[in-house]
């Protein structure tokens, strides 16, 4: 269609422009994000403040041992366990198909990821002591689990691959020592088990900041070891060596994080006192009447 002269011209001019306001919150929220990234970054990579616990040989022993029954369970549980799997119940299959997929790491990192962005967001040098104290030990405590949850289960979705492990029953028959190194391919990438790793860890990281959730917690993370099995997606070795790096990751970066004085206290690793629920939702309303009035 065919535009009278100068009419391209007014209806570009009549386009609504983007509001200042919003502009303005845009670049506030990118400011106080990268601000306070790097500021938690400097304290999380810095030279360690206290001497921490020294590690004991009962650790190293578990480690030994846990290793030891991975190999064990090769032998004389896996193929055992792959044949019950697969004359299992039909209603028991599905229950823990519908199980499983608890066990992904998104259900822990995306929102633990969303609330350090508000906190980043929020968190400004305008903002009184005590308010931004709480800010960022708050900040400190969802770091943890964000790196103790993320951190291993990044190392399992590299190694297990690298190793080329076969999940149970590839190619039609039970071969528990059935590899494929450097394959890169998901049905040679069997061991260690990604979920039995982030609900292991969940469990652990979870389990060292509330305590009185622990219980709760190892239930969830054996129904998930479980059901992995019970799905065919690995064997009882996978799941054990999943829990095992889990275990060793969350206490390297508990360890690392109390040697910094951040979470845990550096002689014994229990959980440093947290803000009260009343101060926390103080110095929230405060950050954001503060935020509200900048913008």
């Amino acid at each position: 269609m065919n535009l009278p002269n100068g009419h391209f011209d007014k209806v570009n001019s009549t386009r609504p422009e983007p509001p200042a306001r919003s502009l303005r919150v845009t670049a506030r929220l990118a400011r106080n994000t990268a601000w306070n990234f790097e500021q938690w970054l400097r304290a999380l990579v810095q030279p360690p403040r206290a001497n921490y616990v020294r590690p004991s040989a009962l650790p190293v022993a578990a480690v030994m041992v846990t290793s030891f029954v991975v190999v064990a369970s090769m032998f004389l549980i896996d193929a055992r366990a792959v044949d019950w799997a697969r004359h299992e119940p039909n209603w028991v299959r599905e229950l823990f198909e519908r199980i499983t997929d608890f066990g992904l790491s998104v259900w822990f990192l995306f929102p633990l990821g969303f609330f350090l962005l508000v906190l980043a967001a929020l968190n400004a040098p305008e903002l009184t002591r005590v308010t931004q104290g709480v800010l960022v030990a708050l900040a400190a405590r969802f770091g943890f689990l964000f790196l103790a949850i993320g951190l291993p289960g990044l190392f399992v979705t590299i190694v297990k691959r690298l190793i080329g492990r076969a999940r149970p029953y590839v190619g039609g028959h039970v071969d528990p020592f059935a590899y494929m190194p450097f394959v890169w391919r998901p049905e040679y990438a069997s061991m260690p088990s990604g979920h039995a790793a982030t609900s292991v860890a969940a469990a652990l990281a979870i389990g060292a900041i509330w305590p009185r959730t622990r219980v709760v917690l190892w239930l969830y993370a054996v129904t998930i070891m479980v059901s992995r099995v019970a799905v065919l997606a690995h064997h009882v070795s996978d799941v054990i060596a999943g829990a095992l790096v889990a275990t060793v990751g969350v206490t390297l970066i508990r360890r690392w994080f109390a040697a910094r004085r951040l979470v845990f206290q550096p002689k014994d690793l229990k959980v440093c006192p947290a803000p009260s629920m009343r101060r926390t939702a103080a110095a929230l309303r405060e950050a954001v009447f503060a935020f509200r009035a900048r913008t």
